[in-house]
């Protein structure tokens, strides 16, 4: 049972705003559509940010997740949420680029995406309570990480939908 209660605004399956606001712990048990902002996170080198969520983490303990986020406050742009999730997660004040969102069905309950991309210091210094650990790992390197470790549900939807939209944009 996830135990998160921060408040979250609902949206339709257009992902616009319903000005309703319920309990994001709420919003997954109905299975009501709210927003979700996460950053794929790269060096200078292009290296991506992987991190192992930690144990007393309520959604996914101990999961490896290849981006950095939470859900978007009520009031908030994805862009916010974003870059107050870095901030609170590995203590860096970055404002991450949106990319794109998309309806993610791979989580707990049905959400709308906010896929973004940043730049950040390879020296970051992540919150114990939030990351257990983290490493910095080339694109082939983290293609087999993919397969092995155990990643959340969100991770492989969106680091796919990433790479697509790389790719689209190459």
């Amino acid at each position: 049972m996830c135990v998160v209660d921060e408040l979250v605004e609902c949206v339709d399956g257009q992902d616009r705003v319903l000005r309703v606001v319920v309990s994001r712990r709420q919003a997954i048990r109905e299975g009501w559509l709210h927003r979700v902002a996460v950053t794929v996170c790269r060096d200078e080198r292009g290296r991506i940010l992987v991190h192992r969520r930690s144990e007393q983490r309520s959604r996914f303990p101990g999961l490896y997740e290849v981006v950095v986020g939470g859900a978007v406050d009520v009031g908030e742009s994805y862009e916010q949420a974003a870059a107050r999730e870095l901030a609170e997660e590995l203590g860096i004040p970055v404002l991450p680029r949106l990319l794109f969102t998309f309806l993610n069905r791979s989580g707990m309950s049905p959400h709308w995406l906010g896929v973004h991309e940043a730049v950040v210091p390879d020296a970051v210094v992540p919150d114990p309570d939030e990351v257990a650990w983290h490493g910095w790992l080339t694109e082939p390197e983290l293609r087999p990480a993919l397969l092995e470790w155990r990643f959340t549900p969100d991770s492989h939807e969106t680091f796919s939908r990433y790479l697509a939209f790389r790719t689209a944009q190459s």
